[in-house]
């Protein structure tokens, strides 16, 4: 083992940051013997140098993160401040300036993986981000290395701790949305402000990278159609179960069938309690692949949170400080598919509709004409009336999305339709 330790810059402190320093600095020896050689914190880059921060040497601290990544002494910089800027300059800086970088940064690499990993690869440096999607879950590394000889065709997952909290509550509790969330704040699995999470933006950002990464093409946020949590009803909840299903918001990756291009979307679904994923419960995670000579994988685990977003963190460490020793560097971007992404109207799905109806004669004829001047075929209805006034819950066989959409909207055109209660999709079959 040589002894020159390879020295760390930490951008953030935060629950990641703190939690990294203090892993580094409590299982020293054993990242030492790991690696082959010592890792030394040299140098921490905070916003408020005046907390107090456990553990960690005050005279590391520092809030030019600039200078700090400017050193040339710096072999791995450490980004888990999130965000697009400062970021993305930190983290380009790190590469002009001889170091490799490990992120967390889901929203970086969405919006602006490709030019990252051009710069990576222009100076010859590492960037790793397994922390970045499902925290401590082993996923972005199986996907880059392990099935790198595979051909990935589907990636389905839960990949937002707070929304499935949320929605499972409301399965096993028969609370509503806003009750959900209440709890889910109170115990700290949702933020003051849960729009990333309950609208779907965190989830599509790793959408966006698993994509990517699973059939070898660009895929940005952009590109991912999103839907969030807060429509979702204890009715529609309700509904599920009397289909023998639950609801979960999915991210979904797909390869067409003829491979020609990809889809990739957010929302939420109703999936049978028969799917591996229906039994995923409260904050935690799950991703199932599906792969041309692997068959089917899930990868379960805490997909948030200080201690297992710092696991991913430093086995990145590890890895990148590894090949820093032996003068080489790991996978970068492989995008040599250039497959396009297709809009959501061409992806085939189902949908669950519930209409409130006029309780009268003919109206489920009228209703399955306009089904079928879609295009669309039935595969169930159910239907209740009391007092003249009825509920309708159609579920159809696959369909383009973009038919099934058109459907809904000649629909609510019907005078017998007084209303669209819900509409939701139907996966995981």
């Amino acid at each position: 083992m040589r002894t020159r330790p390879l020295k760390v810059a930490l951008l953030g402190c935060g629950v990641v940051g703190s939690e990294v320093a203090r892993i580094m600095t409590t299982h020293a020896d054993d990242l030492a013997a790991r690696i082959g050689a010592p890792v030394e914190l040299a140098g921490v880059a905070v916003r408020r140098p005046s907390k107090v921060r456990e553990g960690i040497d005050p005279a590391l601290i520092t809030t030019d993160a600039t200078a700090l990544v400017q050193r040339g002494d710096i072999d791995v910089v450490i980004e888990v401040i999130g965000g697009i800027e400062p970021a993305r300059a930190l983290i380009t800086t790190a590469f002009e300036n001889g170091a490799s970088v490990v992120s967390a940064n889901k929203a970086l690499l969405a919006e602006d993986g490709a030019a990252l990993h051009a710069a990576a690869e222009k100076y010859g440096r590492d960037l790793y981000y397994e922390a970045a999607v499902a925290g401590a879950i082993p996923l972005v590394r199986p996907l880059r290395e392990s099935l790198a000889g595979d051909k990935v065709n589907r990636v389905l997952g839960i990949v937002n701790g707070t929304t499935n909290f949320i929605l499972d509550k409301m399965d096993t509790s028969g609370a509503g949305y806003s009750e959900a969330l209440d709890e889910a704040t109170a115990l700290g699995y949702a933020e003051a402000d849960p729009t990333a999470d309950v609208e779907g933006f965190d989830a599509a950002a790793k959408a966006a990278i698993l994509a990517g990464i699973a059939f070898h093409t660009r895929v940005r946020i952009g590109d991912v159609h999103r839907e969030g949590i807060t429509e979702v009803t204890a009715a529609d909840i309700a509904s599920a179960r009397r289909m023998g299903c639950t609801v979960k918001l999915l991210a979904i990756c797909e390869r067409a069938a003829d491979g020609a291009s990809v889809t990739a979307r957010v929302h939420p679904a109703m999936i049978p309690l028969s799917h591996p994923l229906a039994s995923v419960r409260e904050a935690y995670n799950a991703v199932f692949i599906e792969a041309d000579a692997a068959g089917q994988l899930m990868f379960y685990g805490p997909g948030a949170g200080g201690s297992p977003t710092a696991s991913a963190v430093l086995g990145d460490l590890v890895a990148v400080c590894r090949n820093k020793l032996g003068e080489a560097t790991g996978p970068g971007e492989s995008a040599y598919t250039r497959l396009p992404v297709s809009p959501m109207g061409e992806v085939v799905t189902r949908y669950h509709i519930s209409l409130d109806v006029a309780d009268k004669p003919g109206v489920l004829a009228q209703v399955a004409t306009v089904f079928a001047e879609q295009g669309v075929s039935i595969d169930t209805v159910r239907q209740q009336g009391k007092d003249g006034e009825a509920s309708l819950v159609v579920v159809t066989h696959r369909a383009p999305d973009a038919a099934l959409s058109g459907t809904v909207e000649a629909l609510r055109k019907l005078d017998t339709v007084r209303g669209v209660a819900s509409i939701m999709r139907v996966e995981g079959e």
